[in-house]
């Protein structure tokens, strides 16, 4: 069957999340000001980033109907050095849009796919008696890659969890005092089921904050599901990744993130991200505001949009694309709201839509 997925927009409600804050409301988005010393050639020279995503959307369209700004976001984590959870029903693609992805790239790969038997040192590696030395050798886990890919993450329990916690944030790990660092870039990508909760365990908020995005995927459209059913049939005997080449070299990605770094954001576009998670922390309809690793992590996510837009300057429009998918599983809803259907990404766009934007 030839995988699909569709990002789930929830259409915010006729709702006042900025309640008591002050915040006035602005539905006109402007570029930031503008002095009459700017040089409008640009500064960094982006072509080659251009292309190179070109090229990746070209191979994962081959296999992926659709999902347009799934895939910009994904790319966008890559710039971005950040890591992303993708979360939706069995069969829409999740899985193999990762491995996809990780066609595309010329890095080490690795799948551990979490079962609630799964211990620590079964991702992280463990300590091994040589007889012929008389000495214990680390024996690296799978975790030793630079593109994990962790199916069903909410299957293993809180400790193996934990053990995440260290190499996702630090990209190290330490074992029985011994330090060992992640070969860069490092990133993860993990997958979780949100209906069957049968057997699953909660991520903990620590977790949550270390993704940079979540992704949300939802059911195609019939027009879409006709599609996929013809590719499906004009396979045959072919596997759906055969034949996908290989766009970015380690060495390439290092630079282009290096490059993303670069991109130039004005001060008054970093006191709009600012008032955007102080807005979360004070909201009326969130009970757990979002902590600064957010706000850092929408300052580089913003670059990362603007690169993959072919400009080296961050504009307001690129914020807001990622303050929903930064914020979404930073933060928690009220429960009196959360009853009468509130989600987070509605409170979100609200919040963003009601603060001004930098003129």
């Amino acid at each position: 069957m030839t995988e699909y997925g569709s990002n789930s927009e929830n259409n915010p409600g006729e709702i006042n999340p900025t309640e008591n804050t002050g915040m006035e409301n602005n539905q006109n988005p402007e570029t930031p000001a503008q002095t009459d010393d700017i040089n409008f050639q640009s500064r960094l020279n982006l072509s080659e980033l251009q292309q190179a995503i070109a090229d990746i959307k070209q191979e994962i369209s081959s296999v992926i109907v659709g999902q347009q700004k799934m895939i910009d976001r994904l790319l966008v984590a890559i710039l971005s050095n950040g890591h992303v959870l993708l979360e939706g029903v069995p069969g829409v693609a999740k899985t193999i849009t990762a491995k996809l992805l990780s066609k595309t790239l010329s890095l080490n790969f690795s799948r551990i796919q979490f079962t609630p038997d799964l211990m620590p040192s079964d991702i992280l590696g463990t300590s091994v008696f040589d007889l012929s030395k008389s000495s214990f050798d680390f024996k690296k886990g799978p975790v030793f890659s630079n593109f994990i890919l962790i199916d069903e993450i909410n299957r293993a329990p809180a400790k193996t969890q934990a053990a995440l916690f260290e190499v996702m944030e630090e990209r190290q790990i330490t074992v029985e005092g011994e330090t060992h660092a992640m070969e860069a870039p490092f990133l993860v990508i993990a997958t979780q089921n949100p209906v069957e909760q049968e057997g699953t365990y909660r991520l903990p908020e620590a977790q949550l904050d270390r993704f940079l995005f979540k992704i949300t995927i939802d059911y195609p459209n019939l027009e879409e599901e006709i599609f996929i059913l013809q590719k499906e049939n004009e396979l045959k005997d072919r596997q759906k990744l055969d034949g996908i080449k290989k766009i970015l070299s380690r060495e390439a990605i290092l630079k282009y993130q290096a490059l993303v770094k670069q991109v130039i954001i004005e001060p008054n576009l970093l006191e709009y991200i600012a008032r955007i998670v102080t807005n979360t922390r004070e909201n009326a309809f969130l009970y757990l505001g979002a902590s600064p690793r957010a706000s850092i992590a929408i300052l580089n996510a913003s670059k990362g949009y603007a690169a993959l837009r072919g400009r080296d300057f961050v504009t307001p429009e690129d914020i807001k694309e990622a303050a929903v998918p930064v914020l979404q599983h930073r933060v928690m809803v009220a429960p009196e709201r959360e009853m009468e259907g509130l989600t987070s990404p509605e409170i979100i766009k609200q919040i963003v839509d009601s603060i001004e934007i930098p003129r």
